[in-house]
């Protein structure tokens, strides 16, 4: 990696500010532009560098109170069209495919977050099993936080 990959590297590893631009911001603080920031960061997801630019949203503090991972008996062949659906639901933050599955049958795994005056968890996972049809699903409770974060690779 070049010296300039490195330093948006480190920078990108950890928080972006908040703002309308913040690849921007970064190149204000290296001297670079941003679409030079842009291009560097696609070309080392291109190179398998890194895979993504995600947020971590702190649950707990946007007013969710309950968060469940739910994992759901799917078969292959229903699984993108279920993934999908179960995807759309706005309670579900998270939702992909794991292999090798759990117990050899739960392959989608979702995580599912709650605030207080919305439904309990059984209405909700009824919810999302009629209207995708995946009846099979073990439903586990958030109960304490342990870490919540990135790796960092560069520093």
């Amino acid at each position: 990696m070049t010296s300039s990959e490195k330093k948006v590297a480190q920078m990108i590893q950890g928080d972006l500010n908040l703002s309308s631009r913040p690849f921007l911001d970064i190149g204000n603080s290296l001297g670079m532009s941003e679409e030079q920031i842009i291009s560097i960061i696609d070309k080392m997801k291109h190179q398998g560098v890194i895979r993504k630019i995600g947020a971590i949203v702190y649950h707990r503090k946007a007013g969710y109170e309950r968060n469940f991972m739910v994992v759901w008996a799917v078969t292959e062949k229903d699984m993108d069209r279920i993934g999908r659906q179960i995807a759309s639901f706005p309670e579900v933050s998270h939702c992909y495919e794991r292999k090798p599955s759990f117990l050899g049958r739960y392959g989608l795994f979702t995580m599912i977050h709650l605030k207080p005056h919305q439904a309990d968890i059984e209405q909700t996972l009824t919810r999302l099993s009629e209207a995708t049809g995946a009846t099979e699903y073990l439903a586990l409770a958030s109960i304490e936080e342990f870490k919540k974060g990135s790796m960092e690779y560069f520093s």
